[in-house]
């Protein structure tokens, strides 16, 4: 009887000792002495940051505990805050839709994405972390959007956000209207009929969903298999959020108005002309992704684009983020796009939150990042000043618990600070880009 009690202790001993090995692995990243921005409450004056196992595990003032195995960062003067997410890019050197139809929902910009393109680490040397990729804005439809964690990737899917436990969804829907989509061959010639083809094609997504509905799982009864139509579904059931272009304060109101008669999630995209229908947009309940320029020029239609729309729409209790549209403003600014939006009347707070966690919650990602809490992703970014201030850089950026850009690297520096030919068309190796945690 003593042969198997002792069989068991040594069992127990065995594993007892492989834990304690295995946790050993994990070394834990303590960050002190900076000022904490968590988002999510007050800023914290020399806080404690604890990190371990890619996540948040304490986050607090001078007296938090640091554990005993811990990598300390000694961060005094500098600022800690989230990972900047972003609402719209078109970083990865993807593309979507061509011009054999104005709608493409079975197109999937994750099949044209470069993982290793250069233009990833123009991203993270600005603090962006989380980013919602976007095919173009010339169709009505130009395709699936995909929301990527800008992590040390050799594939895409390594660097994919689920929105799902199936993991079949991973991003949204780009559509567009205004002027953009407007032209020949198979594309709409007005405004008018640019709405009547997406509710035509949402009205035979409606019909092929009743059809998979009365089939209830027969699979003799199902109708053929319609990828695009299949995006749609996702859409209408409240899986996929539509992303739309628009500028115009009419177009602003088509975009709604279309959402609200299929009952899709919405989020505007650049609404230039917000500022003329604020209340509107707030009494629907749709969040707005805006943009802001430094500098004239682009189309007509926005030509009453105003930098006050930040502040509007918060006044307005309209859910407000910011955007680069990438390279629209260059990724590495983004920041300043922020404190261009305070400096036209919108709040520090939600200026902050703009480029944070307002974002993170137009992608539904909210609850792993756009704060720093406790048990969210350890996606955060290190300034050497206040953020808003023309003279702070973002010094590291962290996803996940791992260093992913150093200013003190010269490798990584060069694209902060380099023209367009650092990144453009150069493919580098993981190897040359390497980081030491």
């Amino acid at each position: 009887m003593l042969q198997p009690i002792r069989s068991l202790a040594l069992a127990l001993v065995c594993v007892f000792l492989f834990g304690v090995n295995g946790l050993s692995q994990s070394t834990p990243q303590a960050f002190k002495g900076a000022q904490i921005i968590p988002i999510s409450g007050e800023p914290i004056n020399n806080g404690v940051l604890i990190v371990e196992n890619g996540k948040i595990t304490a986050i607090g003032d001078e007296n938090t505990r640091i554990p005993r195995n811990a990598d300390v960062h000694d961060v005094s003067g500098k600022v800690i805050m989230p990972g900047l997410v972003d609402t719209h890019s078109h970083i990865g050197e993807g593309d979507g839709g061509d011009r054999s139809s104005a709608m493409h929902p079975d197109v999937r910009i994750m099949d044209a994405i470069d993982p290793r393109s250069d233009t990833f680490y123009k991203a993270r040397a600005g603090g962006i972390t989380s980013v919602n990729v976007m095919p173009g804005s010339g169709h009505l439809m130009s395709g699936q959007t995909v929301y990527l964690k800008l992590r040390e990737a050799n594939t895409t899917e390594d660097m994919l956000l689920y929105l799902d436990d199936d993991k079949t969804i991973y991003g949204g829907l780009k559509m567009a209207n205004g002027t953009n989509p407007i032209g020949g061959g198979g594309f709409p010639g007005t405004r008018a009929k640019s709405a009547a083809m997406v509710r035509d094609l949402f009205v035979k997504a409606q019909e092929y969903q009743a059809k998979i509905e009365a089939a209830d799982g027969d699979e003799s009864k199902m109708p053929s298999r319609d990828i695009g139509m299949e995006t749609l579904v996702e859409v209408l059931e409240g899986k996929r959020t539509v992303h739309n272009h628009t500028h115009r304060h009419d177009d602003i109101l088509t975009a709604i108005r279309l959402s609200e008669e299929f009952g899709y999630k919405l989020v505007l995209q650049h609404v230039s002309e917000a500022w003329k229908v604020a209340d509107e947009i707030a009494e629907a309940g749709v969040p707005a992704s805006i943009i802001t320029l430094d500098s004239p020029g682009g189309k007509l239609e926005v030509m009453d684009f105003s930098n006050k729309n930040g502040a509007v729409l918060e006044e307005a209790g309209v859910l407000t983020g910011l955007h680069t549209d990438d390279g629209i403003t260059d990724s590495r600014l983004f920041l300043r796009s922020a404190a261009l939006a305070v400096r036209e009347g919108m709040s520090r707070e939600a200026a902050l939150e703009s480029v944070t966690l307002a974002n993170a919650i137009m992608m539904d990602i909210d609850d792993r990042t756009g704060t720093l809490e406790k048990g969210k992703d350890a996606d955060l970014i290190i300034l050497s000043g206040d953020p808003f201030s023309v003279y702070t850089h973002v010094e590291q950026t962290w996803i996940e618990g791992q260093k992913v850009f150093d200013r003190a690297n010269e490798d990584h520096k060069k694209y902060a600070t380099g023209g367009y030919e650092v990144y453009r068309g150069q493919v580098h190796t993981h190897h040359e880009h390497g980081m030491e945690n």
